[in-house]
């Protein structure tokens, strides 16, 4: 493969990485949450008689609240909360409400930040009395999208995949190519893992506390909201991967300074030192995130972290080994030996089987059933995740038959120190000699040539800086025929091809793996759904007394205001249905006895398709009884019941009370 055709390869794989990844980012959306609402108390769409005291909402998970994440607003859109929402017991949040509140619909909003990091909103509206008008849409708050949510996103993604290149990368030196620690690309393909994982981290401190608050962008700076996020479990682990950085600096010094200034004999000492120190940074690095997102919450946390922390280890083994050996095939004057593409062929494979045994305890632990795979939007990307996995094992099959096909047919390069004194010490008779074989070597020797040569060599004898110049051009045109040597190798281009091919399917799989990570998990999906089907189950229970038989119950105490004023109407409707129903009406004392009334009306009212009111006067058939038959209900729907009680001449009073019939 020529030289001109290696950067337009590499430019066509960053093209196609930046389209996977701004196709996968975009589809992602907002960050979906990660606690899930499964109960609330008023419970959403019900009609209560009187208001609530407060407002308590459940979450499937412990989450963090701040002054503004529970707010209730009347039907004109003003809140009339009352104080900061509190932990009443486990997982449920309350905040207390006003008094004297008017009949209407009044809407919850809520916006909190779920135990692993994640921030989730959501609205739903009650009503006290009987339903009316409102000014406020019921839907929750944007949150994780935006300009903010967009930075957020990527400055996650980066600091995936600078911690995946620095550490894959630094073990990939130590663990295979000690050599490499003198190599410039992969000395700046780690230092630029480093960089971009220390800027991911100050980016995500920075965006915290508008991610998960307000989404502005002039909020960034805000100190107040730095502060917050400081005391947030979250904070505190950036915080710590920030200091964790500082250490891994001083282990990327030590290994690309004094480890590759000493001799072989000598570093063995050093490697296993440097072998302890950057194991126990990047442990300490992964568990940053382990500590901070999905494996610190739900089932099985103590074993849930560890686990985590070795499945990061194990991906940034693989695939930042993968970028190392990458930029050693293609970028590195010092050809990279076949021993090292076997060492580095072996730490793969234990890495795969780490992250499949990890992998599947996850996804035990994050879907909780065979059925998540394809119900939740987790399960669906985890399938994709999935086979990008089996796609890049597939490849790398194919990298482990080239290495083993793998002739070394180039020649070692010498040792950095061993050029420089070989250069200082040459003599011009030696130099005139390497530049003769050069130009033998590649066919452009000429009688004319070897004259001017011989000259030159004549003038440089007396002048060290044309001896330098020469030796300087000797050794450049020697590493040009060491790459074309290198690259006419069969089995060498066959490698470089199949981990050109691993690595784009490893950036995809890290777009994938970020978006995961932001995705609520399955489990707790259908969680949440099984409890608001239980929830709609004993809301339906409460509106009818009896569903065998069709027959709708509606009790609703009253209160006239005079003397001996109070007491309870309970209307039953039979079949509840469209058409004719017959319809019985009780009144009764508080104490349970028939209570005698002078009158009681009704009037049924569908306000969805502004039908009614629709009048009823039922007939009194004994001492708190009255009846009325062949009550039409002209359409099924959500039907205002309103019962008029009349106790005396002057005291009366009207209650109501919504019920689904037909």
């Amino acid at each position: 493969m020529t030289q001109t055709t290696t950067p337009r390869r590499m430019r066509l794989l960053v093209l196609l990485c930046l389209t996977v990844i701004g196709v996968l980012l975009a589809g992602a959306g907002p960050a979906s949450a990660h606690a899930a609402l499964t109960g609330s108390d008023p419970e959403q769409g019900v009609v209560v008689d009187t208001a609530p005291s407060q407002v308590t909402l459940t979450f499937s998970e412990k989450v963090a609240t701040s002054d503004d994440s529970l707010r209730v607003l009347d039907p004109k859109g003003k809140r009339v909360d009352a104080g900061n929402p509190a932990n009443v017991s486990g997982t449920s949040y309350a905040v207390k409400l006003k008094s004297g509140l008017s009949d209407g619909t009044y809407t919850v909003s809520w916006q909190v930040v779920s135990a692993d990091s994640h921030p989730v909103a959501g609205a739903f509206t009650f009503s006290i009395g009987a339903p009316s008008s409102t000014s406020v849409k019921a839907v929750g708050q944007e949150v994780g999208g935006g300009v903010v949510g967009w930075l957020y996103g990527f400055g996650r993604y980066m600091s995936y995949a600078g911690f995946i290149v620095m550490v894959g990368g630094a073990a990939f030196v130590l663990a295979c190519w000690q050599r490499g620690s003198g190599v410039r690309p992969l000395q700046r393909l780690v230092v630029s893992g480093w960089l971009s994982l220390t800027a991911a981290t100050l980016l995500l401190l920075l965006l915290r506390g508008s991610y998960t608050s307000t989404g502005k962008v002039g909020d960034i700076f805000d100190l107040g909201l730095l502060g917050q996020v400081l005391q947030t479990k979250t904070g505190a682990a950036l915080v710590s991967r920030l200091l964790l950085l500082a250490a891994a600096a001083l282990f990327i010094a030590v290994l690309f300074g004094a480890y590759d200034k000493r001799e072989d004999e000598e570093k063995r000492d050093l490697t296993f030192g440097l072998a302890i120190g950057g194991f126990v940074v990047s442990a300490g690095l992964a568990a940053s995130w382990a500590m901070a997102e999905h494996a610190s919450t739900g089932l099985q946390p103590g074993i849930a972290m560890p686990v985590d922390v070795v499945h990061l280890l194990a991906v940034a083994a693989w695939l930042g080994g993968l970028c190392a050996l990458l930029v050693a095939l293609y970028r590195a004057d010092t050809p990279v030996e076949t021993a090292a593409v076997r060492r580095f062929s072996q730490v793969a494979f234990c890495s795969v089987l780490a992250l499949v045994a990890t992998g599947i305890y996850q996804s035990w632990r994050q879907l909780g059933s065979w059925s998540a795979f394809t119900d939740t939007s987790y399960g669906q990307l985890l399938l994709v995740k999935i086979g990008l996995v089996a796609l890049l094992v597939g490849i790398a099959y194919i990298s482990r038959r080239w290495t083993a096909r793998l002739a070394d047919t180039v020649p070692a390069e010498p040792r950095p120190r061993e050029k420089a004194r070989v250069g200082a010490g040459a003599t011009t008779t030696d130099t005139e000699a390497g530049a003769g074989k050069t130009a033998s070597d590649t066919g452009k020797s000429t009688s004319g040539s070897g004259s001017k040569a011989s000259g030159s060599g004549s003038k440089a004898s007396g002048d060290p800086e044309r001896a330098a110049q020469l030796a300087r051009q000797q050794a450049a045109v020697d590493t040009a025929r060491q790459k074309r040597q290198r690259d006419a190798d069969p089995h060498r281009f066959g490698l470089r091809r199949s981990v050109l091919a691993e690595a784009g399917v490893a950036v995809a799989l890290l777009a994938v793996t970020t978006v995961l990570t932001q995705t609520e998990p399955g489990r707790t999906v259908q969680e949440a759904k099984a409890a608001a089907s239980s929830s709609d189950a004993s809301s339906s229970a409460d509106s009818s007394s009896d569903a065998s038989s069709g027959a709708l119950t509606l009790t609703m105490p009253f209160d006239t205001g005079g003397t001996d004023g109070k007491g309870v109407v309970s209307v039953d409707l039979d079949p509840a249905r469209v058409g004719g129903n017959e319809m019985h009406v009780y009144v009764t004392r508080p104490n349970g006895r028939a209570f005698d009334v002078p009158e009681v009306k009704l009037a049924f009212t569908l306000e969805a398709k502004k039908i009614g009111p629709l009048p009823v006067t039922p007939d009194r058939i004994t001492t708190g009884h009255w009846s009325a038959g062949d009550v039409q209900i002209p359409m099924a729907g959500d039907w205002k019941v309103a019962v008029t009680v009349r106790t005396s001449d002057i005291d009366q009073v009207t209650v109501s009370k919504n019920a689904q019939i037909g």
